[in-house]
């Protein structure tokens, strides 16, 4: 019984690390389009991106797990760019809200031009 308990507390913990892992990832290279100006620039950045994560593959004790990833999402949070790229019409974008919904009380009217001939 011991076994099972001690073995699904290890598959948890390791699920959770490659769940930290991948997300770390994710946000880092998502990041590195905000560095880098053009492609190629990009492409050796997210190589090299890649190379330090798989540098750690090998790497099985848990605890040396979690110290490697709370060293790569400190590095992380230093180094981000202090103004990302954001969609423009995303929240916090250019033109985010740019016409926003009329106050209430004000009723549009639309009909095209069918006035009434009074």
């Amino acid at each position: 019984m011991s076994s099972a308990v001690s073995t699904t507390a290890y598959l948890a913990r390791r699920a959770a690390q490659k769940e930290r892992v991948r997300i770390l990832y994710r946000r880092a290279l998502k990041d590195t389009l905000n560095w880098a100006v053009h492609r190629h620039l990009f492409y050796r950045d997210a190589d090299d991106l890649r190379d330090k994560f798989e540098a750690n593959k090998h790497v099985s004790d848990l605890d040396t797990i979690d110290r490697l990833i709370d060293n790569a999402e400190a590095t992380y949070n230093n180094f981000r760019h202090p103004d990302p790229y954001i969609v423009p019409w995303a929240p916090g974008g250019s033109k985010f809200c740019r016409n926003p919904t009329p106050p209430a009380g004000i009723e549009i009217i639309y009909n095209y031009g069918k006035e009434d001939n009074d």
